[in-house]
């Protein structure tokens, strides 16, 4: 594992549970930042186990692995909601939600939640950030074929090409939707390119690139873009709507719906992501703080933090709506600690009771000595 890709992880779901809890604007692109995590350290697991295994034992090994890890708590996550359900709305609470997270919990349940969550919009809370882990999961199961088959030769034209391929898919159902608006995506391109796979490739294959080569001058270009990234984002914003929008969006707001961002803001912020992670991996920076233990812990427990978080971030002040109210700053910060505590207690027991005895069991049955296995990246 490399020192402060844990840190980093938690700092990915920091954004995604701020932007729920308290509408950090930028907080969405915790994912994206997910998903360039996800390609650098899948990408090296597999490359590392192309070298050493058979090919029955590369995909036998690695999916045995990726099960083990990713299904015990998705799969616990939906059937212990699916209970909770029956139990609210045998108490009458909240039971519209309740029939709506059960109506579409075969999607989910399926891992198509993606494709289902652009054709709707009057999706389950408990589930709308399922999304996501959809997307990796998907990935997970064309990426091993792919560079099990390519020569170690062409191994960069495939990153490349993964990384245009997001780029040029954008722009390509950009253009088909605006001769043809498709029926079953429910908003607009921007709300169909935020759910489909093929949108984020570029963010995996950003990651999949730093697995093997170095981006050059990454330190000098990380300075730049960490300045270029926001103003061009607040431009962007500035020349299409005529304001920079929400500060804290640093002019990339949640789905990129102006001056065609959601073609070209992914590219260039998963970018950034990957020249952050080429700088801890590479050149030690922010070492020290993501290094800390109390951010490396959480971000060792990262995937059950997402899973639950949003499901408690519902939760909370509904529950406690009768005894904390008003929208004062205090308020709203009590709720976001109350919401933030839970969703650790919740996460801690769920990693030490569930995952890590599953874990346990990859080397048993699925044994490799990879130096990234440890690492691998789920959200």
């Amino acid at each position: 594992m490399y020192a402060g890709l844990d840190g980093l992880r938690a700092i990915a779901f920091l954004m995604v549970f701020l932007l729920h809890a308290d509408n950090f604007g930028i907080g969405w692109a915790g994912v994206q930042l997910f998903f360039v995590l996800s390609g650098f350290l899948i990408t090296g697991i597999l490359l590392d186990m192309k070298r050493k295994f058979s090919r029955k034992d590369y995909f036998v090994k690695f999916y045995g692995r990726r099960v083990l890890r990713i299904f015990p708590l998705y799969y616990f996550y939906l059937f212990a909601m699916l209970a909770l359900t029956f139990v609210f709305e045998g108490l009458n609470f909240a039971t519209p939600q309740m029939e709506i997270y059960r109506a579409q919990f075969p999607f989910a349940v399926s891992y198509i939640y993606n494709f289902f969550w652009m054709t709707s919009t009057n999706l389950s809370i408990f589930l709308s950030h399922f999304w996501s882990l959809c997307i990796e999961e998907q990935f997970y199961v064309f990426w091993p074929l792919l560079i099990f088959l390519i020569p170690e030769q062409r191994m960069k034209d495939l990153f490349l090409a993964a990384i245009a391929g997001g780029l040029l898919f954008r722009l390509g159902f950009t253009i088909a939707y605006q001769i043809h608006p498709f029926s079953f995506v429910m908003r607009g391109a921007w709300y169909g390119i935020y759910a489909l796979p093929f949108s984020h490739i570029d963010a995996f294959g950003l990651g999949a690139y730093l697995s093997r080569y170095q981006i050059p001058k990454a330190d000098k270009q990380l300075a730049v873009f960490i300045v270029a990234v926001p103003l061009i984002g607040y431009l962007s914003q500035f020349l299409s709507t005529g304001n920079i929008g929400s500060v804290d969006a640093f002019g990339y707001p949640f789905f990129m719906k102006s001056g065609f961002q959601f073609v070209w803001g992914y590219t260039l912020l998963d970018y950034l992501f990957a020249l952050i992670i080429s700088a801890v991996v590479r050149g030690g920076a922010f070492w020290k703080f993501l290094s800390w233990k109390p951010l490396a812990f959480l971000g060792k427990i990262s995937y059950g933090l997402y899973v639950y978080h949003l499901a408690v971030v519902w939760f909370v002040p509904h529950l406690l709506g009768g005894i904390l109210t008003g929208q004062s700053f205090w308020t709203k910060f009590l709720i976001t600690v109350i919401e933030f505590c839970i969703t650790l207690l919740i996460s801690v027991l769920s990693y030490f009771l569930l995952e890590k005895p599953v874990l346990s069991l990859k080397d048993r049955f699925f044994a490799t000595r990879s130096r990234n296995t440890a690492g691998a990246a789920t959200n």
